[in-house]
């Protein structure tokens, strides 16, 4: 909207867009044409309102305009695998692969929809797009027809062709990277586990890419550890003589159990760097046996004693294997 048509509204007494969305559209078309009913049903949602992305220097992208609009699932395959080798021949003359790609769809009716692909490390290979693209294209709704498509790598890095061995013994070298990238397509969060440097257990863990660089820290601890760490420690009734006995028997998730075996306690202290309210704070841990043969990994909040380590009530923290 222009500068004087928003003077002429003000004149006319419009202070605020809900004054001017409540009037007749007939006098406002009349006076001052279709396009503020127009500039309003776009911004209530009620009419689309196709915009240019900002697209930088940098940003790699091949497109295909068509003279008629196109709908079919095969045609639609056809230009975009030939959209993905000028994309892959434009990355290779740059040395560089694509990470995440982008198509941009526009349709006859001014709407757009866009179909994304990721990959876990820069790729250049046609095949293997082409593939991520045609497990997601029948996704693309083309309504009245397609008029053209746009292929962007939004993200791209370096990338070094790999110089193949010259011994005459094949070295046998399995990537996962495909099956993550499937995985990641589909809207699975894909990732690895690694150690960080920190006594608390919830703390000792952080999520990585899967196609990350090895990692050198390691976890260091002279006592065992669950195979599963639950998010956050579970509430449990316990028995147990204070301070440091482990308990006789517990009650977890509604269910009573004995514990036959106990190994313990494994004294932790609050990283008082991290929180003030973990000054004082101590957890011991014990692994036990229940009658069934579960092991469970559980802590008592205090060291039994003195009530400024902690509220003494016991939880669960993980499930060994």
């Amino acid at each position: 909207m222009t500068a004087a048509r928003e003077s002429d509204l003000r004149t006319l007494g419009f202070q605020t867009i809900g004054e001017l969305a409540n009037t007749p559209r007939a006098p406002l078309t009349l006076r001052f044409g279709p396009e503020i009913g127009r500039r309003l049903d776009q911004m209530f949602g009620r009419a689309c309102e196709p915009i240019d992305p900002i697209r930088t220097a940098e940003l790699i992208e091949v497109s295909r305009a068509f003279a008629e609009p196109i709908g079919a699932a095969e045609t639609i395959n056809k230009y975009v695998g030939r959209l993905i080798v000028q994309l892959i021949e434009e990355l290779q003359r740059r040395g560089l692969g694509v990470r995440r790609a982008d198509l941009i769809v526009d349709k006859v009716d001014g709407t757009r929809q866009a179909i994304r692909a990721g990959t876990v490390k820069p790729v250049r290979d046609v095949a293997w797009l082409t593939k991520l693209f045609r497990d997601r294209t029948e996704k693309i709704e083309p309504g009245f027809g397609i008029e053209k498509l746009t292929l962007v790598a939004v993200m791209a890095e370096p990338l070094e062709e790999r110089q193949k061995s010259s011994s005459l013994v094949e070295e046998e070298v399995k990537d996962v990277t495909p099956l993550i990238d499937i995985y990641g397509n589909r809207g699975q969060r894909v990732y690895r586990v690694a150690p960080v440097a920190s006594d608390v257990p919830e703390r000792s863990v952080q999520r990585i890419s899967p196609a990350a660089d090895p990692v050198e820290v390691t976890w260091v601890s002279h006592w065992r550890r669950p195979v599963r760490l639950l998010a956050c420690p579970e509430l449990i009734e316990a028995i147990a003589l204070l301070p440091d006995r482990p308990p006789v028997s517990i009650t977890w998730r509604g269910k009573r159990r004995k514990v036959k075996r106990a190994d313990g306690p494994e004294r932790i202290f609050g990283e008082w760097w991290q929180r003030d309210a973990e000054m004082e704070a101590v957890r011991d841990y014990f692994v036990i046996e229940d009658e069934a043969g579960e092991r469970l990994w559980v802590f008592r909040s205090g060291d039994g004693i003195d009530p400024e380590t902690g509220s003494h009530r016991w939880f669960v923290h993980g499930i060994f294997a």
